[in-house]
């Protein structure tokens, strides 16, 4: 039964951090009992929550985006593919859960110099642009490096010109536009589209790299906001938030919310798919149903896991945080938790499982799996050398770090290039986004009331940094090997 392989594959996902917050709360930060008990029911909801969610893509999801590919690719009409990508893309990211947090959290920082509202739709129209672009690419070969090479380089030179704290949003908004819905389905349209190209051949490296350009698009969207107050600086810092009490009263509390945005993600893409359906599509009765099954999966998972992450695992990061009193057993904890809490993404599960399929075992999930461990551990220690070490600011970070993930496409392969930026969304996803981002925040807390704006946002585009790096690696490796093994046989 397909429910059963998920639930044991997240068991395997989210015991880890368990284990991890257990030996933490018996040796070095206490949690009290009602916390804990807390974290332990967020736990379990988050295990059963992801593998409903899991459950969904595949019936779901991945066969409706692969079906609105394939249709984008057998059109002959670059115009209609254009418009129809584009409003595709905006209508996803503008119903984003991660992306709505985000803003409204933006808002509260720069006390409303940057409206909630204004951020999302200008994020949006970055995705809905990309996406069209992406699929031009695969479409009709354009190629993926030199987009993403001329896009970045664009972004780092701009990055010099607009205010500091617009680049630490920017490249947040471009992680967390990239989250539990978005990421399945662009994932499928990529696959999709690769698959039904006009010179009959199905790409593997065609089917990666639709997320990462779509990704390009939130952030040079942000940026060109900055242009627009290049001498407005938005300033402000986020306040502290009193951690939840009593057991079952937080979930209760986060319901309500978790209901009402994971339908205002769903129902766009299903009125979308439904009018896909009517005009081009035209399924049969049962494969359709089958279909609308998978998105009521994807709808109670979604809302069972994000209550467990932001009821349970949410006040558990920021106290933990908040607790540690050495900055080098913060770093340590820091590198520890990022490396298993990767693992729980809902969308590194959908990248990992795609990669392994369309590359036919060539590249094995597990494998993908430990790079994405590893960058993500780094990316969460950067986030606390960033706090600890006042005179450090982000782009001292990013700047090398784009750098080098920008210098190592020319000499990766391809496919790997592919999945190397399609990650750097994906890594981003809701799991780092509270529980990494409130035990930053707690870490920051410390030694003050409130977090500056330059040090209340960044994690998240760290966290989606280092998989552009660490993955083009496992590529070299790969190629490495591969060549080694060419050798021996001849």
């Amino acid at each position: 039964m397909l429910l059963l392989k998920k639930l044991k594959d997240v068991i395997f996902s989210v015991v880890p951090i368990v284990i991890i917050v257990l030996i933490i709360n018996f040796t070095i930060v206490p949690l009290g009992t009602d916390n804990l008990i807390r974290f332990l029911i967020g736990a379990f909801l988050v295990i059963f929550g992801l593998a409903l969610f899991l459950v969904g893509v595949d019936i779901g999801i991945t066969p409706m985006g692969q079906l609105v590919g394939s249709k984008f690719a057998k059109s002959n009409k670059i115009v209609l593919v254009i418009f129809l990508s584009l409003t595709l893309g905006f209508i996803i990211s503008l119903a984003e859960p991660s992306l709505r947090i985000l803003s409204h959290q933006v808002e509260t920082v720069t006390q409303g110099n940057i409206s909630s509202q204004l951020l999302v739709v200008i994020v949006s129209i970055g995705i809905g642009v990309f996406v069209a672009l992406g699929l031009l690419h695969i479409l009709y070969d354009y190629s993926l490096i030199k987009i993403l090479f001329f896009s970045y380089f664009v972004i780092l030179i701009l990055t010099f010109i607009i205010p500091l704290g617009y680049t630490a949003i920017a490249f947040d908004a471009s992680g967390a536009t990239t989250g539990s819905m978005t990421v399945p389905f662009i994932l499928a349209l990529a696959v999709g589209a690769a698959s039904m190209k006009k010179n009959g051949n199905k790409s593997e490296e065609d089917s990666f790299g639709l997320l990462g350009i779509a990704s390009v698009g939130a952030i040079l969207t942000v940026v060109i906001l900055a242009l627009f107050n290049i001498n407005n600086e938005p300033s402000g810092s986020l306040p502290s938030e009193e951690t939840q009490t009593g057991i079952l009263e937080p979930f209760l509390n986060v319901i309500p919310g978790q209901l009402q945005d994971t339908a205002i993600a769903i129902l766009p893409i299903l009125v979308f798919f439904l009018i896909f359906q009517f005009l081009f599509i035209k399924l049969k009765k049962k494969p359709l149903i089958k279909i609308l099954k998978g998105l009521v999966y994807n709808f109670v998972g979604l809302v069972i896991f994000l209550t467990g992450v932001n009821a349970g695992f949410m006040d558990t990061g920021r106290i933990i945080g908040l607790n540690i009193k050495s900055d080098a057993v913060a770093l340590i904890v820091a590198f520890v938790l990022g490396f298993v809490t990767v693992a729980a993404e809902p969308a590194v599960h959908v990248l990992t499982n795609q990669i392994e399929e369309i590359t036919n075992g060539y590249v094995n999930r597990r494998i993908v799996l430990g790079a994405f461990s590893i960058a993500v551990a780094i990316a969460t220690t950067l986030s606390i050398v960033r706090i600890i070490v006042p005179k450090m600011e982000l782009w001292h970070i990013l700047l090398p770090g784009y750098v080098i993930s920008l210098a190592l496409m020319f000499f990766t392969p391809k496919l790997f290039v592919g999945i190397a930026f399609d990650s750097g969304g994906v890594a981003s996803g809701p799991m780092n986004a509270t529980f990494i981002f409130a035990f930053s925040q707690g870490v920051a807390f410390r030694n003050s009331s409130s977090i500056p704006l330059t040090n209340a946002f960044g994690v998240i585009s760290l966290v989606a940094l280092t998989p552009l790096i660490t993955i083009q690696i496992l590529g070299l490796i790969y190629k490495i090997k591969t060549k080694r093994r060419m050798n021996n046989e001849s």
